[in-house]
This record gives structure tokens, C-alpha cells and sequence, in this order.
């Protein structure tokens, strides 16, 4: 089998040579040869006289089952490499691999924080009461396709947020539901004036999470890490519905619950 392959590819390569070259009957006839001429001289004139370096490329043949296994790897560790791009995104950029960086326009920013599900008001100012005594009022949101239900003073982890940073104020307008201890109002699919305030407290990342890849027969194993990048909002009010006045209940009194001293009686 071996022998074929060689005898194909001779027979290929001469095929080759004398089709780039001119054929045969139309060359003219060398000149004689001249002992006083060199060798190289005589080289250099005959079209049909190769260089002595010259040498056709060696293919060697086999016929293990498992050459093909390392260009299947090739491929592997090419799609890998595509897959190692990585999309990042700032405060109104976003950024291919360290490309040039994408600069939106403060109408492009509005909308796609709306579609979202927020708004970025500014910077939290010192006046600003962000920590505020409990109200019984509790809300259904949406921020992109996550929904929490929250309370004042909560605190949640949302996925990155662009277009904000630490200590800015936020109004989430998304609101599925909003309730009390008496009454409910639930959206259609959002419920009309219903917002919530809440404050950015820190843009963090999220545990490792390991990806393992692996294909059975072929030495292919390849393990990655993902970690989340989040963002920390903190409830600091909610808007849309009549909240219920506060209870105040009185403790009772120390000396309601004594009992009755005892009183030593002279003999």
C-alpha cells in the first residue's frame, strides 16, 4: 500500500514538472558541450537541468487510526480561543477584547437603562435619608429579567448595572406588584406611578463558577472559571400606594404584673 501511495506521488510530481516547463520538441537544442565552460555555467544555460540542492518534499504515510485526533485538537483549541473573548463594559463604553471603546449618547443611555428597568437620578447627597424606620409596605420588581420582592431597607444583588456608580440614586419603574398589610394593587403587567428608590451601594463580583469541558477518547479536557459581575442596591423607599399609619401599642407597666408584698403581722 505504501508503494502505491509512492508511485502516485512520483508519478504526480513528474506530471507537474514537465507541465510548468515547455514541452519537449519545441526546445531548442543545447549547445555542445565545451570543456572549457565550468559546470555552473552549463547549469544556468540548460532549461531542462535542475540544481543539485533541489529536493522534492518528503510526505511520510502511516496508517494509525489516530493521526486525525491532533487537527480535531487544532479545532478544539481554536474555538476555545474564540471563546476567550470577552465583552466588558464601563460607565457608558463597552469594549471587544480591548478594542476601541463604544461612547453612548445621553439619550442611548436613558433608553437602554429603561428598557433595563431604571433610571439613574445623581449622586446621593448628604441631606438625603437613606436609612429610614420600617414602613409595612412591600413590592414586586423587575430589573432586566430578574424579580425581587422588596421592603424598605433591603438590600439585593442584581447583575451589572451600566451608566452608574457607587452612591447614586436609582428609581426603579418596573413594579409588577406593589402591597400593605390591607390592600394589594397588582399590574397589568405594571402598575401605574409605583416606584422604588434605591441607592448603589457597590459593584462586586460573584463566587467562581468552573466550567469543565471534556470529550471521551479524544485527550480533550479544557477547565475554565466564570465569576458574575454584580451590582448591590439597598431599598430606601417605596411610592404608588397609601401607607398605613404606624401602630404605636403601649408596654404595659412594670408594676401592673407584681405581686403583692407580703406584710409581717406583730404577734
Amino acid at each position: 500500500m505504501a508503494n502505491r501511495r509512492c508511485l502516485q506521488l512520483l508519478t504526480r510530481r513528474v506530471s507537474a514538472l514537465f507541465s510548468a516547463n515547455p514541452p519537449l520538441h519545441t526546445l531548442s537544442t543545447p549547445p555542445p558541450l565545451s570543456t572549457h565552460e565550468p559546470l555552473k555555467a552549463l547549469v544556468s544555460k540548460s532549461p531542462l537541468i535542475f540544481s543539485p540542492n533541489w529536493s522534492a518534499p518528503t510526505r511520510h504515510f502511516s496508517s494509525d487510526r489516530n493521526d486525525g485526533v491532533d487537527d480535531s485538537e487544532d479545532d478544539d483549541d481554536d474555538d476555545d480561543e474564540d471563546d476567550d473573548i470577552e465583552y466588558s463594559s464601563d460607565d457608558g463604553s463597552l469594549s471587544k477584547g480591548g478594542g476601541s471603546k463604544r461612547e453612548y449618547t445621553p439619550e442611548e443611555m436613558a433608553a437602554e437603562a429603561a428598557g433595563i428597568g431604571y433610571k439613574v437620578v445623581g449622586p446621593l447627597e448628604t441631606t438625603d435619608g437613606v436609612f429610614k424606620p420600617y414602613e409595612p409596605v412591600f413590592a414586586v420588581i423587575q430589573i432586566g429579567s430578574h424579580q425581587f420582592k422588596v421592603s424598605n431597607g433591603d438590600s439585593i444583588f442584581t447583575e451589572r448595572l451600566k451608566f452608574c456608580e457607587v452612591n447614586d440614586k436609582l428609581i426603579l419603574n418596573k413594579v409588577l406588584l406593589v402591597g400593605t398589610s390591607s390592600q394589594t394593587m397588582i399590574g397589568r403587567p405594571i402598575v401605574p406611578d409605583a416606584t422604588v428608590h434605591a441607592v448603589v451601594e457597590e459593584h462586586a463580583l460573584d463566587a467562581k463558577v468552573l466550567i469543565f469541558k471534556k470529550k471521551r477518547r479524544k485527550n480533550y479536557r479544557r477547565t475554565k472559571g466564570h465569576r458574575q459581575e454584580l451590582t448591590k442596591l439597598r431599598i430606601i423607599d417605596i411610592q404608588g400606594i397609601q401607607k398605613p399609619e404606624p401602630v404605636v401599642t403601649e408596654k404595659p407597666s412594670k408594676t401592673h404584673g407584681k405581686k403583692p408584698a407580703k406584710v409581717a403581722v406583730a404577734a
